[in-house]
């Protein structure tokens, strides 16, 4: 996506005219009208982070003003960055728009902090801002190629037990000793234990998960349960456990009893270790589980490592691990199947189904959205147009489904009565006071 932003921005600029509007700036394009040295902020935003294009010439409402001598700016911009910007950015300057503007183009680098003025900077949707203190670690951490989860743990009294019966449990490992959490990078003579080694650890000072079960709206809460300090190995059990409370029941069909699921495990399951083995640590923000009748919705601190789009995470074309130490385990415990195809899996598992996953990326979180798990009867795409405004708890009428359907209401009346008649819903009542719900 921010590829075909910038494909589209550029092509746009290079055959507009002067004082033609052409588009406005993001969170990887800016414009500027003139050079000063207020882009410097910019160039190190886009050097520390997905980086960018600067266009000179350009007003702030993207109207192409033109520069009076386009080499000797490109010059002037040259000469700015190399002796303001620490360490060197990688960048490339290209005279464009019939020479009228300049396009400079940054690449995210690898010896992050990129400072201008001793400050590192960031991009806020289409302002330059300057980091905080706890940006700046992670800054620094990345131009090291540090993860959070390396460093060592500031409690060093840590003791295994979860881990141990995990290990054994899983893949038969009789043996537990130091030089078993050597092997899976949770410990080293110099340092000790790591971040990941207190995560996995059987006490600890990190966060954890807080579940809430709502009722009919977020006003009622049924029930919360928080699970912080302890191994998240056991507290990917507990919230496992919750799920069941609530998502799985048995039918007995003659002297048999089958387990059934309103929303599939497996989905479950990958939504909450990929919440745990991608979120950020380094804040003290639970995992957020939402749970209600129709619907579980699971937020994870943190939005995307660097070098990886919205687009490509969705896609599962890329995965770029946070904590890999963490995965690792997780991996080598069975609890994910294979690297990053936590969100493909997910899918997968709903691809039967009318209602879809549904994900969620911003800058600090990512939300996975897991509905109820209904077999696609063969309803037409206009039945499933009202299908999804129905519910299964509570009975609608059509004044409830008709605003919000591009179908006139002898339309509407028509296609749930031939739902009925599929057996897909319930229709109650006559005239005015008939009313719908899912079966």
């Amino acid at each position: 996506m921010i590829d075909f932003l910038r494909i589209y921005a550029y092509n746009i600029i290079n055959k507009l005219g002067k004082d033609t509007v052409i588009m406005r700036e993001t969170r990887i394009l800016e414009f500027k009208e003139t050079i000063t040295n207020t882009f410097l902020k910019t160039v190190s935003a886009f050097s520390n982070y997905d980086g960018g294009t600067i266009l000179f010439g350009v007003d702030d409402d993207g109207n192409v003003k033109g520069l009076p001598d386009v080499k000797q700016a490109c010059l002037d911009i040259e000469n700015k960055i190399n002796d303001s910007i620490s360490p060197q950015p990688n960048y490339t300057l290209e005279i464009q728009n019939n020479d009228q503007t300049i396009k400079l183009t940054v690449t995210s680098g690898l010896q992050k902090p990129y400072l201008y003025k001793s400050k590192a900077y960031k991009r806020n949707d289409t302002a330059t801002i300057e980091v905080d203190t706890l940006e700046f670690t992670r800054l620094v951490l990345d131009g090291k190629n540090i993860r959070f989860e390396e460093l060592p743990c500031k409690d060093q009294d840590l003791s295994f037990e979860v881990l141990q019966r995990k290990l054994k449990e899983s893949i038969q490992i009789e043996t537990f000793n130091q030089d078993t959490l050597r092997t899976l990078n949770l410990y080293d003579n110099v340092n000790g234990f790591n971040n990941a080694a207190g995560l996995l650890a059987d006490k600890n000072h990190f966060p954890g998960i807080d579940i809430v079960k709502f009722g009919e709206n977020i006003s009622i809460i049924q029930k919360r349960t928080t699970v912080e300090n302890i191994s998240i190995l056991d507290a990917y059990e507990k919230a496992l456990a919750v799920y069941r409370d609530y998502y799985q029941y048995e039918v007995i069909q003659g002297a048999d009893r089958k387990k059934m699921e309103k929303i599939p495990e497996a989905a479950f399951r990958e939504a909450i270790a990929n919440a745990l083995i991608h979120r950020v640590w380094d804040v003290d923000s639970h995992i957020r589980v939402s749970m209600f009748d129709d619907r579980i919705e699971v937020v994870s601190p943190g939005g995307l490592p660097s070098g990886i789009t919205a687009e490509e995470y969705l896609s599962g074309k890329l995965s770029v691990l946070r904590n890999r130490n963490l995965a690792n385990v997780f991996y080598r415990l069975g609890f994910v199947e294979i690297f990053g195809t936590g969100i493909t899996r997910i899918k997968q598992l709903y691809a039967e189904g009318l209602m879809k996953p549904d994900f969620e990326v911003s800058e600090n979180s990512i939300k996975i959205v897991l509905p109820l798990f209904e077999k696609d009867v063969n309803l037409t795409e206009d039945e499933k147009v009202i299908y999804k405004l129905l519910s299964k708890t509570m009975l609608k009428p059509i004044s409830e489904i008709a605003p919000y359907i591009p179908f006139g209401k002898s339309k509407t009346t028509k296609l749930l009565k031939d739902m009925g008649e599929k057996g897909v819903i319930a229709i109650e009542g006559k005239g005015r006071g008939t009313k719908y719900i899912i079966k």
